[in-house]
Order: structure tokens, then C-alpha cells, then sequence
């Protein structure tokens, strides 16, 4: 009777803590992501084509007009590419953006002739994001007040073609796109209604606490009980495990754990050395690029790697003590795990070093550590279970992470794959863990909601899949052990 008490009490303890932290979670989510919660980039977005020609020189009388229409929500951002003459000018130039179906001055702004140089551009900025211009008909006027030989002139595309867009010189229509660019925002659906989802996930974990709680008073077994009341059981068991592994890992090592700090910065040398070399391609803040991918997928080979012997490497405790077999993969993956946290220590250094401020965006990382530790558990077991029947597992997953890394961007970026096996991507879970990372330390801004979603939903499946296989066949493991 008193165990059955305090196991309640346990569980009562749990499912309150469980629902407390999930509200708190939530609003530390909400001023964490901020404005990227609420709006992303605009898939309406264009640049500018390539400059082929001069259009005319803008002196005073000459105009330059361009007829477009842009799918973007929120316009922030119009810039026009410049060629001078490779000689100085002078007057002012003005840029107007015009809505043609009511005729209104949508944006103006006035440029020093003097301030432009060759194949440079002049940006028009909104000092508030436009709403009012997706998809209408739109004008961008150019002129200036500059005397003959003293103005430049706005570049153009002859062979860019795009539907709906139109160029004029001087009223006169003109094969080509003029060469400039249109950016602004977008509003995520999922953001604006950021509190209702919040709300009805919370009502949904209400109802499974719920639902746990009443099959325990009813004395029906429960995986989720089961699981809590051995991790409090065996929590001696797994921090000896634990720490077991973890010493093991470096046993009669003179550098010792410092390992751990060292590897990440020598695979990310020697990998800059040879990749910034051989690939022609310019991806700011390469070397955190680099160790960002190196840090992520060393954990997971690692852990995965650890976990699939986990079950074979612990024949003698498991043919003569009970204890529940996940526990042994799972004590894998935490030390695994432990070695990460030391792991971000080089990474943090390495983004200081390469000047990238740290902002509040740092602090939305462990999401991802905490979906590709999952993710890796549930591959773990998965190799683990496999493993005990097939020997030759251990040998086909050297083979398939090999596979894995050059199929995932860790030191090329993911836009020099050819389309045909660009899809790769879209079903790599690893890519968006690592890419999840990589815009919070090298862009500073929390990723898109749809991207935890997918990250979330990748780790889950994967624990999912591999805890069935694994509860399937543990009651077979002895016959093969």
C-alpha cells in the first residue's frame, strides 16, 4: 500500500511538473524566437539578373521605367545595379515606386550621383514594412537632375525574360529587365496564431496526463508509468553506466576528457584546410559552418555507434540481473551525450573567434541537441535490437554512416547539389538538426516554427520505431546472446 502511495504521489509530482514546464517552455519560446515566430523571408523575393548592358544615361530629362509586380506581404527592400562610366558624376538621383492601380507614390528616395560606383547598387528602403503592394501592378521610376556626361546609368538584362515585368527608356520600350531586386517578409500562419496552437497542444497533454493517470488508479499497466517508475528505480544503475562509458571511452589516455575539447577543433582544421581549398564556393563564417556539422554528427555516429552494442556488450549483466534492456542503450547515447555538451565548448570559442556576436538565439540550441539525442536513441535501439540477431549490422552501419555524412552538408554547402539529388535533403533528418543550429549561432535568429515542428517530428518517429522493434524482440535477446 505505501509503495503504491508514493508511486502516486510520484506520478501526481510528474504530471505537474510535466504541465508547468510546458507552459513555461511555451512562453519562453515565444520571447526567444520573436520576430522570426511572426514572419520569415518571402519566397516572393527576386534578385537581380545578370547586367548585360547599360540602359541610357540618366541625365537630366532621360527616365528609366520598370513595370513588375512582386508576391511579397510585407515590401521592405528595392535595389537598382549601377554603371558610372568607370568616371565621376554628380547630381542627385531618384528612385519612385509607384502603385499603378490607384496611382499612389508607394516609396521615394534621393541618391548622390557622386556616392555611386560601377556595378554598385542603391537601395531604397521602406522605413516601414509595405502591405499594400502583393501582386499589384507596380512602377519603378528612375530619373535624375545630372547635365550630360556627369550621370550614370542603371544597368539592364537583355535575355532575362519574366512575365508581367516591362522596361521603358525614356518612353520608349525596351527588350530586357531592368537589373534590380525586390525583398521583403512574408507572415507565417503558424506564428499569428502562435497562442491557439500552444493551447490546443497543452489540452492535448492534459488529456494524455489524464488518461495516464486514470489507467494507474485503475492498476492497468502503462508503458509511460512503467518507464518513469524504472528510471527512478535504476537512476543509480544508469549514472553508474554513465560514468562507466564515459571513462572507459578514455582510459589510460594522457589528454583524458580534454579529448573531447580537442577533436571537434582538429577534424574542423584539418577538414577547413582541405575543403576551403579543393570546393570554389563562399559560404560566410566557414569554419563555424564546419564545426557546427562536425560537433552534430560526431554525436550522433558516436552515440548510435555505442548503442548498437550496447545489448551484446552487456550479456553478463543482462543474462543474470533483471533490469529493464532499454536502459542499456540509453545510458549509451547519455554518455554520448555528455561528450557533446563538453563539444560545444570548442564551437562556442570558434564563433567568438570568428566574430559572430551571441544573442538570445543560443539559447534555442538545446531543442535541437535534445531532438538529435532522441533521434539517435531511436536509431540506437533500433541497432541494438538488430544487432543481436545479425552481427553483420555492425559492419553494414559503419558502411551506412559513411554514406550518411557525405549525404549530409558538413563541409560543402547544401546549395552546390545538382537538383537531381537535391531531394536527398528533404529526407535527411540530420540536415535539419544541423541546419537548425547553424541559424542560430551563424545567423542569430531563431529558424522558422515549421522547422522545429519537422525536427521534432523526425526524432519522435525515430524513437517511435526503434522502441517497437526493440520491446518486439528483447524477450529473444537471451536465446541469442
Amino acid at each position: 500500500m505505501e509503495k503504491q502511495q508514493s508511486e502516486e504521489i510520484n506520478l501526481r509530482r510528474t504530471i505537474i511538473t510535466a504541465i508547468l514546464g510546458y507552459v513555461c517552455l511555451v512562453v519562453l519560446f515565444y520571447v526567444l524566437a520573436g520576430h522570426q515566430l511572426h514572419f520569415r523571408a518571402s519566397r516572393g523575393n527576386f534578385s537581380q539578373p545578370t547586367a548585360e548592358a547599360g540602359t541610357v544615361e540618366l541625365a537630366q530629362g532621360a527616365v528609366v521605367e520598370q513595370s513588375f509586380s512582386v508576391k511579397i506581404q510585407r515590401l521592405q527592400n528595392i535595389s537598382v545595379q549601377w554603371g558610372t562610366y568607370y568616371r565621376p558624376n554628380s547630381g542627385t538621383v531618384t528612385m519612385e515606386l509607384i502603385n499603378q492601380a490607384d496611382g499612389s507614390m508607394v516609396l521615394s528616395q534621393t541618391f548622390d550621383a557622386a556616392a555611386i560606383t560601377e556595378g554598385g547598387t542603391t537601395t531604397m528602403t521602406a522605413a516601414e514594412p509595405i502591405e499594400t503592394v502583393y501582386d499589384a501592378p507596380l512602377l519603378l521610376r528612375i530619373y535624375a537632375d545630372s547635365q550630360p556626361g556627369q550621370g550614370a546609368s542603371p544597368m539592364m538584362s537583355t535575355s532575362a525574360v519574366q512575365e508581367g515585368f516591362s522596361l521603358s527608356l525614356n518612353g520608349e520600350p525596351a527588350e530586357g529587365v531592368l537589373c534590380f531586386s525586390a525583398t521583403g517578409e512574408d507572415y507565417i500562419w503558424t506564428g499569428l496564431h502562435y497562442w491557439e496552437f500552444a493551447a490546443a497542444f497543452g489540452a492535448v497533454l492534459a488529456l494524455a496526463a489524464a488518461l495516464i493517470w486514470r489507467r494507474h488508479k485503475q492498476g492497468k499497466h502503462s508503458y509511460v508509468v512503467n518507464v518513469l517508475v524504472a528510471m527512478r528505480k535504476y537512476r543509480f544503475l544508469i549514472r553508474q553506466l554513465v560514468s562507466r562509458d564515459f571513462k572507459t571511452k578514455y582510459k589510460r589516455s594522457v589528454l583524458g576528457v580534454f579529448w573531447s575539447f580537442l577533436n571537434p577543433l582538429l577534424t574542423m582544421a584539418v577538414q577547413y584546410v582541405v575543403f576551403s581549398s579543393l570546393f570554389r564556393f563562399d559560404q560566410p563564417y566557414y569554419q563555424v559552418y564546419l564545426i557546427v556539422g562536425i560537433v552534430f554528427f560526431n554525436f550522433f555516429t558516436e552515440a548510435t555507434g555505442m548503442a548498437l552494442g550496447s545489448i551484446i556488450g552487456n550479456a553478463g549483466l543482462i543474462t543474470k540481473v533483471y533490469v529493464p534492456k532499454y536502459i542499456y542503450p540509453l545510458t549509451r547515447v547519455l554518455s554520448s551525450l555528455v561528450n557533446l555538451v563538453i563539444s560545444l565548448i570548442p564551437l562556442l570559442l570558434v564563433t567568438v573567434v570568428s566574430g559572430i556576436v551571441p544573442t538570445k538565439a543560443y539559447l534555442l540550441v538545446p531543442f535541437a541537441l535534445l531532438c538529435l539525442a532522441v533521434f539517435s536513441l531511436g536509431v540506437g535501439l533500433l541497432l541494438a535490437a538488430l544487432m543481436v540477431f545479425f552481427r553483420d549490422v555492425q559492419f553494414l552501419w559503419g558502411v551506412l554512416s559513411m554514406i550518411w555524412m557525405y549525404l549530409t552538408p558538413i563541409f560543402y554547402p547544401a546549395s552546390i547539389l545538382p537538383e537531381k539529388v537535391a531531394w536527398v535533403l528533404n529526407v535527411n533528418p540530420l540536415y535539419y538538426f544541423i541546419t537548425f543550429a547553424r541559424t542560430c549561432f551563424m545567423d542569430g535568429i531563431s529558424p522558422e516554427p515549421v522547422v522545429y515542428v519537422q525536427c521534432f517530428l523526425m526524432a519522435m518517429g525515430a524513437l517511435l520505431v526503434g522502441a517497437l522493434v526493440f520491446r518486439k524482440t528483447q524477450d529473444r535477446f537471451v536465446l541469442y546472446l
